[in-house]
Order: C-alpha cells, then sequence, then structure tokens
C-alpha cells in the first residue's frame, strides 16, 4: 500500500505575509487558528486540514517537502504555483 500523510497547511500570496506567519508560529501561535484567519483556500475551514495524501497527489513542491516533515513538524516556507506555503505534517 502507498504511503499516505495527513497535513495541514497556511497558503498565502505573498511571500512577506508567510514569513509574519511562520514567525508567529515560531513564537507559539496555533497552526489551525492561524490557518483560519490567513489562509487563501478552502481548507481554511478546516483549520488548514488537507486530509490523507499519497504521493503524486500535491504539486511537486509540496509533495517535496510535507513528505520530509515529522508528524508535528512545520515547514519552512515552500514556493509553488499557487503561492506560498507554510505545511503542518498531522499524521
Amino acid at each position: 500500500m502507498a504511503e499516505k500523510i495527513r497535513c495541514a497547511h497556511i497558503l498565502v500570496e505573498k511571500l512577506t505575509d508567510a514569513q509574519q506567519i511562520l514567525e508567529r508560529l515560531k513564537k507559539g501561535e496555533d497552526f489551525a487558528k492561524l490557518a483560519a484567519e490567513k489562509s487563501i483556500d478552502g481548507s481554511r475551514r478546516r483549520g488548514g486540514d488537507l486530509g490523507w495524501f499519497g504521493r503524486g497527489m500535491m504539486v511537486k513542491p509540496f509533495e517535496q517537502a510535507a513528505f520530509n516533515l515529522q508528524k508535528g513538524q512545520i515547514s519552512e516556507i515552500v514556493k509553488s504555483e499557487f503561492g506560498y506555503h507554510i505545511i503542518k505534517r498531522l499524521e
């Protein structure tokens, strides 16, 4: 069976926004709360939760970053064609 992981993300259009959000996360702010406030995609209603996915289901830069995270870990800023992501591995 192919490996599947569950992640949440915060997606923003500007690098400066992503940098500010990452700083707030590093200071201990709640990921889901920030996702609900700041993310520009539909997952914001679920605190950024994208559910379970396997390899090949997400854009390459996102997938590579997500699969390299440990459970509970938050990524650095990841750029894709959709904008700037900050990813948290949930399970």
